[in-house]
């Protein structure tokens, strides 16, 4: 059985859904921050545990061959909100979930982490760079990813095989659909405003890939051999795009129905982070390619969002740090007022 933490996330979903057609017997644990809608479809065929890994019950662990750890605060906005929240789950909960695995005599430990870590500035060097690149992550949510990367890293051995996967800024169509990432953002604006906003002439450069790339990237580092990713940390990308490239590639992918207008904003002192990476290492060693093009993922997704209902763009729930602050919110109002009813 295989244990996916953060399941009923966003890449979460679509890898449950991956595995599932794989024959997998897969227990998902999951906060449930967002419901259960998104696992709606494959409910039936899961073993669905509520819980939160700072309070880890060792139970949820039985009969578990291998875990794929996605659970987490995910974003900067969020991480930033809450930075305290962010350390305890994002490094803290990481640590005593592995230490748990390890214990139980779990090997392969999948760590979902990010790109992010490249970030050095929009003024920083532009250069390429790889898993062996020095990284001096800035931001919240980044820095605890590079401490729960480092402890994972330093439990590597016989008994225990973690591997780190670092992903692009991640885009396509997910049963938890967001619309807070660049790609699907922009397909949001373009079906609702007509245009595409582009700040600071969209100079700055994201690796990028598509969900669905994203889940089986996971699959291929928990079936490939020990010897080839105990302790490793491997990129993820499809494409390293420039934001301006981007809005046009989703403008064209849309042209036929939408055709929108680009707005470009040359306001040089708006800063944001730039980087691009390389995702060789995981194509030459593991031999897998990410194959999911931005324009077949904006495709799909806007037939997806029509045939699943995901077209009220606006709700909070698509939108992790304005869910998030809203179920802060109701959980102070909650504590003055008691049962809504």
């Amino acid at each position: 059985m295989i244990l996916v933490t953060g399941g009923a996330g966003y890449i979460g979903c679509v890898l449950v859904g991956e595995l599932l057609k794989k024959g997998e017997a897969v227990r998902v644990l999951d906060k449930l921050y967002f419901g259960e809608k998104g696992l709606v479809h494959n409910r039936k065929g899961i073993d669905l545990v509520q819980g939160d890994i700072r309070s880890l019950d060792p139970s949820v662990l039985d009969g578990v061959d291998s875990v794929i750890h996605l659970g987490g605060l995910s974003n900067d906005p969020t991480a930033e909100y809450n930075p305290r929240a962010n350390m305890e789950i994002n490094y803290g909960g990481t640590k005593i979930l592995a230490e748990a695995c390890r214990k139980k005599g779990i090997k392969r430990f999948v760590f979902a982490s990010s790109c992010s870590l490249y970030d050095k500035g929009l003024f920083a060097d532009d250069v390429l760079q790889d898993e062996t690149s020095e990284v001096q992550p800035r931001a919240t949510y980044a820095v605890a990813k590079l401490k729960a990367e480092k402890l994972l890293l330093g439990m590597a051995g016989d008994d225990f095989c973690p591997v780190v996967l670092r992903q692009g800024t991640v885009y396509g169509f997910s049963p938890r659909m967001r619309y807070d990432l660049v790609v699907n953002t922009f397909l949001r604006d373009a079906v609702v405003d007509k245009k595409l906003k582009v700040f600071f002439g969209g100079e700055m450069w994201r690796p990028l890939v598509d969900v669905t790339d994203a889940a089986k990237a996971f699959i291929c580092l928990v079936e490939v051999d020990e010897d080839k990713v105990n302790g490793e940390i491997f990129n993820l990308c499809y494409k390293n795009y420039r934001i301006l490239e981007l809005a046009h590639g989703v403008k064209d992918a849309l042209k036929d129905k939408y055709s929108p207008e680009i707005e470009v904003d040359h306001n040089s002192n708006m800063k944001t982070r730039s980087y691009r990476v390389s995702s060789k290492k995981i194509e030459q060693v593991l031999d897998f390619t990410p194959q999911v093009s931005v324009r077949d993922s904006v495709e799909n997704m806007l037939v997806q969002i029509k045939k699943n209902g995901y077209m009220d763009f606006m709700n909070p729930r698509y939108y992790n740090i304005k869910w998030m602050t809203l179920l802060d919110e109701m959980e102070k109002t909650l504590k003055k007022i008691g049962s809504v009813f």
